[in-house]
């Protein structure tokens, strides 16, 4: 064996990991959801057919794959029930995001401005919130809204208000609580990227006459685009399909797609319609991934 095949293995097995990892963890799993996706619903356990029943041979896999039906993605599109709950996870999604970029950028831009000895403990106070359950996070925010809970305590001490306010099952508590659970996700890739900044670049931008303003859009902002694109990603995709925090902290008059897909899959138990709905999140969620690594392919191209 050759001094060249050794030392190059490693290297292929570095690269053939992720592949296998998108295939077991992904691929696999997804093909069984869009296996129900396009089945029935049965009275049964599994509560769906076709079941493929490979001891039966390929006559029945042929008999299995003609029973499948596109009839529960139709269905997403004549009910407007599905519809609005997409639509519903969007805009929440996007304002939500808008205001944790708006948030963390300057918590992050802070923090890569510390001396360099108080950065980690910015950093450790970021991730703090990460060693309590998220579970119980979210009922501590419970506690603080409900009608004699903290909030409306200090704010009758303070007298800001006469009577407790109804905080509690609206949106802005799930607003709060999305903005609460999710802003490290924005802060961390914003600070990774703004803390490799070369400070030479704005020295330079200064000696050239510009303002700490002007070079803080020409110079640092651009600079940051990639960190703001990760963090927009590591927000925007979970908080589509969140359910925890709209479930317990919103009111249940309006649905988001994850709680629809809760009701569909264990109150309904119609799996298939349920697989459906995950199908197209999904679809829906790749297409802000697949727009985020055209740009990144056009910045590296930009850089050579």
């Amino acid at each position: 064996m050759s001094t060249r095949k050794i030392f190059t293995r490693p290297a292929r097995i570095a690269a053939i990991a992720p592949y296998l990892w998108m295939l077991l963890f992904f691929l696999v799993p997804f093909g069984f959801v869009l296996k129900i996706a396009f089945s029935q619903t049965a009275i049964a356990q599994p509560p769906y057919v076709p079941v493929f029943d490979l001891a039966a041979g390929w006559e029945s896999f042929k008999s299995a794959l003609a029973a499948l039906s596109p009839e529960n993605f139709k269905l997403l599109t004549s009910d407007d029930i599905y519809m609005l709950s997409y639509a519903r996870s969007l805009v929440v999604a996007l304002s939500a995001t808008a205001i944790l970029l708006l948030i963390g950028y300057p918590v992050a831009y802070g923090m890569s401005r510390l001396p360099q000895r108080w950065q980690p403990v910015a950093m450790m106070l970021v991730i703090i919130p990460f060693w309590t359950s998220f579970l119980i996070r979210i009922y501590a925010w419970i506690n603080i809204l409900q009608h004699d809970g903290l909030l409306n305590k200090i704010l009758l001490s303070l007298g800001i208000i006469d009577k407790p306010l109804v905080w509690l099952s609206t949106d802005a508590a799930m607003y709060l609580g999305i903005v609460y659970s999710y802003l490290p996700f924005m802060i961390l890739p914003l600070y990774a990227t703004l803390s490799k900044m070369d400070e030479a670049l704005l020295e330079a931008a200064a000696d050239l006459g510009c303002s700490r303003s002007k070079a803080f859009w020409l110079v640092t902002f651009p600079l940051s685009l990639p960190g703001i694109g990760a963090g927009v990603l590591l927000c925007f995709i979970p908080i589509v399909g969140e359910f925890v925090i709209p479930d317990l902290l919103a009111g249940s008059g309006n649905l988001m797609i994850g709680q629809t897909l809760w009701l569909e899959f264990f109150t309904n138990k119609d799996w298939p319609v349920a697989s459906a709905i995950a199908v197209v999140l999904l679809i829906v969620l790749l297409l802000p991934l697949l727009v985020y690594e055209k740009l990144q392919r056009r910045h590296l191209e930009a850089q050579r």
